[in-house]
């Protein structure tokens, strides 16, 4: 049923997951978001830009609803090109051929909802559709000045910003796909965010049982990410139990987690990510739910600056979202407040 849609899915990655090589991210970024833009018609355009203080660019969300910015739906083949090469200046090669594979799931969920019922496919097709994802571009792409941009739709994310060529932040960065496993087509056994699950799982069956009790925080797995789309987070309670209480090989187990959602990322940010996490441990991993496979589960990782969560709970434990936060870092707020200051102080 769904060979179509993954041969469409296998052309995609090979323009998807090219690697980037600038070493600059935002002087890259926005070269890349300045060609995009002037391939748009002015009524695209219109539909695609924002200035930097719209309160559009702290309304991000990860469900299927109607939202601002220009899909993908509406641009030509190459106008998409372009964006795929945007969402790939922010992008490794993991991350990428996550995101495509996840906006593919979208023809998957209206395949496996249409059959249920044949008489609502017009209906279940304006809610599931892989090409609704929008991008949005918030101020100018420019060398010099504060801008930034977001490509969302269903279960993806992605939020940079970016100042006077410099990458300040890529969070928020959400994750999610439903089927979490596909059960049934050529692909069946793909899972996009299977390491994800896998880790976090193999870390809390090493724990013995003080450990356990330390990291254990409820029986009943919450039904969603404690956070959800907030626009800013604070750390969460109870901590759970920290990195210093890990043995060597449950570190490294830990360090594995991390690693999965920062390499999602282009390879410079993850490495200055990792360089700021390391500089403000400790770290500490918390858990709730069951620990077998197919039990609704959830844990978080969280250190001074960031947050990791994943929730696997709806649709039978394979419908899991996944996300990462930067507690004052967000949208570039951190940082972004920051250079105002100093700047006000000349």
């Amino acid at each position: 049923m769904f060979r179509p849609l993954f041969a469409s899915l296998s052309c995609a990655l090979l323009f998807s997951v090219a690697p980037v090589h600038a070493h600059d991210a935002g002087l890259q970024m926005a070269g890349v978001a300045d060609t995009f833009l002037h391939s748009l018609t002015p009524e695209q355009k219109a539909k695609a830009t924002f200035k930097f203080d719209d309160e559009e660019r702290l309304n991000w969300h990860f469900i299927p609803r109607e939202r601002k910015g220009l899909p993908m739906k509406e641009m030509t083949p190459q106008q998409r090109l372009l964006a795929h090469a945007l969402m790939n200046t922010g992008l490794g090669f993991r991350g990428a051929a996550k995101a495509v594979t996840i906006m593919s799931l979208e023809e998957v969920l209206y395949q496996m909802e249409s059959a249920a019922d044949e008489s609502k496919r017009a209906a279940i097709r304006e809610k599931r559709d892989p090409e609704k994802y929008f991008v949005s571009i918030f101020g100018t792409p420019d060398p010099k000045g504060t801008w930034g941009w977001r490509i969302e739709g269903h279960h993806m994310s992605l939020n940079f910003t970016i100042k006077d060529g410099e990458l300040l932040r890529a969070t928020p960065a959400f994750m999610g796909t439903n089927p979490g496993e596909l059960r049934q087509g050529p692909l069946v056994g793909l899972r996009v965010l299977g390491k994800e699950e896998d880790l976090g799982r193999e870390l809390v069956k090493s724990l013995d049982e003080a450990q356990f009790k330390t990291a254990f925080f409820n029986v009943e797995a919450p039904k969603e990410m404690l956070t959800e789309a907030a626009k800013k987070v604070d750390p969460l309670k109870p901590d759970g139990l920290a990195d210093t209480e890990l043995n060597a090989e449950q570190k490294a187990k830990l360090h594995e987690i991390i690693d999965e959602y920062l390499t999602r990322l282009r390879p410079e940010v993850a490495a200055e990510t990792w360089a700021e996490i390391e500089k403000n441990g400790p770290v500490y991993f918390a858990w709730a739910g069951g620990k077998e496979r197919g039990e609704p589960h959830y844990y978080r990782v969280q250190g001074k600056t960031f947050l990791i969560e994943y929730d696997n709970v709806q649709n039978g434990a394979n419908h899991p979202h996944s996300v990462l936060r930067s507690f004052d870092g967000d949208f570039g707020r951190d940082i972004l407040a920051e250079h105002y200051k100093q700047e006000h102080a000349k």
